[in-house]
């Protein structure tokens, strides 16, 4: 007998090689047609593998993320399937789960491939699934698997079955496709119901630009037609949402071929909306005590070859700079942290002075592929809202918590409730992309977790999502379309001071190494003012917005008047315009609605002679007349935070 532990901490004794399945069946019939996989001492498995010894089990279902990754991974096989019947000969490379569906990279030989042949892929899918074959598991020899995927003939399989240890292959079969997999898989196909293939893309093998691009064709799938037609119209809503959209609309933002691919202009009102949100934070860091400091968008090679962001990031940085001496390189700033190093260092430091807390707004540079390029959310220049600050051991944890404190206070003013923190540690496997002792990083790593556990946050760890040089505290944001976005992170560091050979002299009257904690609430400001277009539909809270309202006079005998009123709310550091074009004030108000500007005030003949405003809310209508001090102050009172 065996002892299988459950999530509400119950034990229950099973024989040897029960499968998870059959647990889930000894509790209700109604559990195990649900059930998908499980997790076993945290790692997920199909439902029919046998537990041989005792182990903790979760039972997962569609309403478990890993549940929906195995679904999706599941329907990357089937679709797999529908494709080598469909077009004989096609070859495959991986097909993974991602966050909302899965994807397959294809190799069609010949064939011209498009989104027209979607309607036939579908309806072949739903075929195979409703056949309801099993996806079994076989484990390998290396030697068997390079000889089915040789008379297959298929480069890509043998490509990765190189890198595979003898005796951990194994391989999937459902219906009459097999493919080289780890797994785990869902039961049978017939959990299939629902299947919308989404778009295609392309894709070089193993991400390499020197090797063949294969053609990516991304897909989602439903256990429930309704739930994917909720779905679709989730998606139809983050068009509406997109902020490369809506960035053109509002006048935020925009590219230019001439310029660059992935550096971004800020127009009038994005520049001042981002001027709003550094002004903003920088207020609140002046209380936490932080000092402002600016650095160069340039530096000697040698500082990053120090920092090791050479010999992690080089190979995504622009090309070096060169000088006319002889030999001198320089590197457009990839990150800030090396030249804080430099600050730090300018003058001697006691354990007293510490802790120290640099804060900027500095803009960094990184050569990204064109084809990972997207709006703000991925550019090769961006401004970080960076600190790093320094301090002695024993006051990492408290900083830390401070931190957190800022990174919620900034979430709560934007009013961003659902959001999880990620804690990103190293991968325990691959050291090799780390540096530092493993007594730093289980200094750096504890401290996290304590300060998160005492802060109460909802916490998940990930593994491998490190730094190169500490571990993290990244915060994950849910948008109003329940997709998820990093922002904040916060991170700590024992290596860099190392590298840099920073010190401060102890109450020992001994040198020390600092410990660094590098933290950015907005991460950058590009990719948060995306998630934050997207987050909100481009209505911004009233504080942010870069047009807080709007002046509407009815015709042009009141643009004295409408100049008056601008003036006075002006006065009040409230931020405004006159619309004083030639049309009617039905398409101003329509137009005023179009840009989302939160208030329209429409000045005539009744409003001049009374002193008053007739004023409309955006998306609300008309909220009746007021007199300009009140509407000011009403305004200054919502724009408080």
């Amino acid at each position: 007998m065996i002892k299988i532990t459950l999530p509400d901490g119950s034990v229950r004794e099973f024989e040897q090689g029960t499968t998870p399945y059959q647990i889930a069946l000894s509790i209700s019939e109604g559990l195990a047609r649900n059930v998908l996989a499980a997790e076993v001492n945290g790692q997920v498995w199909d439902s029919s593998r046998p537990i041989e010894t005792d182990s903790i089990v979760k039972l997962l279902t569609w309403n478990d993320q890993a549940g929906k990754a195995t679904f999706w991974h599941s329907s990357a096989h089937l679709m797999a399937e529908a494709l080598e019947l469909l077009y004989p000969g096609t070859k495959f490379g991986i097909g993974p789960a991602i966050e909302t569906g899965f994807y397959y990279d294809v190799d069609f030989g010949d064939h011209e491939f498009s989104s027209d042949d979607f309607k036939q892929i579908e309806d072949k899918i739903l075929e195979l699934a409703r056949q309801k074959s099993d996806f079994s598991r076989k484990s390998v020899c290396k030697a068997e698997a390079i000889r089915y995927f040789t008379e297959k003939n298929d480069e890509y399989k043998l490509d990765l079955i190189k890198d595979l240890n003898d005796g951990s292959i194994t391989f999937y079969t459902q219906g009459n496709f097999t493919d080289l997999c780890r797994g785990p898989h869902i039961p049978n196909t017939g959990f299939i119901k629902a299947v919308k293939l989404m778009n295609v893309a392309g894709a070089y093998w193993r991400g390499d630009e020197s090797r063949k691009q294969l053609t990516r064709i991304y897909g989602v799938t439903y256990p429930k037609q309704s739930e994917l037609t909720d779905y679709l119209q989730l998606i139809e809503e983050a068009k509406k949402r997109d902020h490369r959209k809506l960035g053109k609309e509002l006048e935020l933002f925009a590219f230019s071929d001439k310029v660059g691919m992935g550096l971004p202009l800020w127009l009038p009102k994005g520049t001042a909306l981002r001027e709003k949100l550094a002004n903003f934070l920088q207020r609140a860091q002046v209380k936490s005590g932080y000092e402002q400091v600016i650095t160069p968008h340039i530096g000697h090679k040698n500082l990053y070859i120090t920092s090791g962001h050479y010999e992690k990031y080089g190979a995504d940085s622009f090309q070096p700079i060169k000088t006319p001496q002889e030999g001198e390189e320089f590197f457009l700033k990839p990150m800030n942290c090396p030249h804080h190093c430099e600050i730090y260092k300018t003058k001697p430091r006691s354990y007293k002075d510490l802790p120290v807390r640099y804060a900027e707004f500095g803009t960094v540079y990184r050569y990204e592929q064109s084809g990972e390029l997207h709006g703000l959310t991925r550019v090769r220049g961006f401004t970080q809202d960076d600190a790093h600050l320094f301090c002695r051991p024993d006051q990492v944890k408290e900083e830390f918590k401070k931190v957190i404190d800022l990174v919620l206070y900034v979430f709560k003013a934007l009013g961003f409730e659902n959001y999880t923190a990620q804690i990103s540690l190293r991968d325990p496997d691959n050291k090799t992309k780390y540096i530092g002792t493993d007594q730093n990083w289980q200094l750096a790593e504890s401290a996290i977790m304590e300060a998160a556990e005492e802060k109460g946050l909802t916490t998940v760890v990930e593994l491998g999502e490190a730094a190169f040089y500490g571990p993290k505290l990244d915060f994950m944001v849910r948008d109003a379309l329940g997709r998820k976005w990093q922002l904040g992170t916060i991170q700590v560091d024992y290596n860099l001071p190392e590298r840099f050979e920073l010190e401060y002299t102890g109450s020992d009257n001994q040198k020390h190494r600092p410990v660094m904690i590098h933290r950015a609430p907005f991460g950058s400001l590009e990719r948060f003012v995306a998630v934050l277009i997207e987050y909100c539909a481009g209505e911004f809270p009233l504080w942010l917005t870069p047009e807080q309202f709007i002046i509407l006079p009815i015709s042009e005998k009141y643009e004295d008047y409408a100049k008056k009123v601008l003036e006075s709310l002006n006065n009040s550091d409230i931020c405004g315009l006159v619309d004083s074009r030639d049309e009617k004030i039905g398409r101003k108000i329509r137009d005023a609605e179009l840009k989302k500007i939160p208030y329209m005030l429409i000045i005539g003949e009744k409003e001049m002679h009374e002193g008053t405003l007739s004023v409309r809310r955006h998306g609300q209508g008309d909220i009746g007349s007021m007199k300009i001090e009140e509407f000011s102050n009403q305004l200054v009172k919502e724009i408080t935070i």
